[in-house]
C-alpha cells in the first residue's frame, strides 16, 4: 500500500506560520469541508470506505491516528503536522482513533455527501475490494 502524504504550503513568519490550500495544492477540486472535534481519546471515528470520494485529512491541531486496510494490507499512520495531509483514495477503508486533547482533523473532500457513495460493513468492502458481488 503506497500512502500519499501531501505537503500543504506554508508561510513561516515570526509571528507565526499560514498554511494556504488553493485549488493547485491537492489533485482534486474541493466540494465538501468538515472537520472533527471533541472526540474523546478513546474513541474512534470512520469505519467505512467511500466508492468514489477522495479526501485529505489533516491534524490542524492536536494528533490522531489513521489505520487504513485495502482489503490486504493495514498500515497506520499519525497525523500531528498541520502542514501535511493524508491523501486517501477511494475503496480505502479508515479508521480514526487516538484523538488527543483538542485535536481537530479537517477534511478536505471532493464530493458532497452521498449515503450512497459509502461501504460502512468491512465485510462488504473487503468483498468489494475482492471483486466479489
Amino acid at each position: 500500500m503506497k500512502l500519499e502524504i501531501l505537503d500543504i504550503p506554508k508561510i513561516t513568519d515570526p509571528r507565526g506560520n499560514l498554511a494556504v490550500i488553493e485549488k493547485d495544492s491537492i489533485p482534486y477540486k474541493i466540494n465538501r469541508v468538515y472537520y472533527l472535534y471533541d472526540v474523546p481519546s478513546d474513541s474512534y471515528r470512520g469505519g467505512h470506505a467511500h466508492k468514489e470520494c477522495l479526501e485529505l485529512l489533516i491534524a490542524v491541531s492536536g494528533s490522531f491516528t489513521v489505520t487504513l486496510f485495502d482489503g490486504k494490507t493495514t498500515q497506520e499512520v499519525v497525523l500531528n503536522k498541520p502542514d501535511k495531509g493524508l491523501l486517501i483514495p477511494t475503496m480505502m477503508w479508515r479508521e480514526l482513533k487516538d484523538f488527543s486533547s483538542g485535536s481537530m482533523c479537517l477534511v478536505l473532500a471532493s464530493h458532497e455527501y452521498s449515503e450512497a457513495d459509502y461501504i460502512r460493513v468491512k465485510k462488504d468492502f473487503v468483498k468489494a475490494v475482492a471483486g466479489d458481488s
